[in-house]
């Protein structure tokens, strides 16, 4: 048997498990020869993820046997037959998307999107993930915390009075800088749903500092998206 040698290389991530679940699952659950052109473009693409760049100077890292040894653990807990060294990470994915081909392309597709318009430093080292997984969390992230995206928020919402959409919490009498500074913008809509495009009013909550972490939180420990009505039940 093929050996990867990747001893010594990162665990595979939320992410690189659903790009190599949707090729599973395109393939009609087949694991192909390493040599196969579909296997050969799927270890170059995990080559490329930007949080592995010094990781990928490894030749032996997510090379052709290893890809397709990943698809063999895919395989194992969909039928029982192949590589029986499944991680957490693995079961995780299958349990949530295993038998939902759909929503594993568009989480692929909106992964592969994202890789082309993040860098490296736009990635903390150190991220809790929410349930898209790190990629589209750290994008998730850099645009709620775009200045743009909050300023546009703020102004729709000073019509009637800064009010967090989930604690309700508002402070009308202190001044305007002061009070703009207790609001953040939420991003409402997950990314392999909204896709990259350019965010409107309608993608997005205002609501408090603490209710803003709140939710974050909420969607890791509940690993699925929440709304704000479900948020406001865990959190209030």
């Amino acid at each position: 048997m093929a050996k990867t040698k990747g001893h010594g290389n990162p665990n595979w991530t939320h992410d690189e498990i659903i790009l190599a679940l949707d090729l599973y699952l395109r393939l009609d659950r087949n694991v192909p020869s390493p040599r196969s052109p579909e296997i050969q473009a799927l270890s170059a693409v995990l080559r490329s993820m930007p949080y592995h760049l010094e990781a990928a100077k490894q030749p032996s890292f997510r090379n052709p046997d290893g890809v397709g040894f990943k698809l063999m653990n895919l395989r194992q807990l969909d039928s029982g037959r192949g590589l029986s060294n499944v991680s957490k990470t693995d079961r995780q994915v299958w349990d949530r998307y295993g038998s939902r081909p759909a929503a594993v392309r568009d989480l692929a597709d909106a992964i592969s999107k994202g890789m082309k318009t993040i860098t490296p430093e736009d990635i903390p080292e150190e991220i809790e993930e929410l349930p898209e997984g790190r990629l589209l969390t750290a994008i998730h992230v850099r645009r709620e915390r775009n200045p743009k995206v909050r300023k546009m928020l703020l102004e729709a919402r000073r019509v009637t009075g800064l009010q967090c959409e989930i604690c309700t919490l508002s402070r009308p009498g202190i001044k305007a800088e002061l009070e703009e500074a207790i609001f953040e913008a939420h991003h409402i809509v997950p990314l392999a749903r909204a896709g990259e495009r350019k965010t409107k009013l309608s993608d997005l909550s205002l609501l408090c500092a603490c209710c803003h972490r709140a939710i974050h939180r909420a969607m890791v420990i509940e690993q699925r998206w929440l709304t704000i009505s479900e948020a406001r039940d865990l959190i209030l």
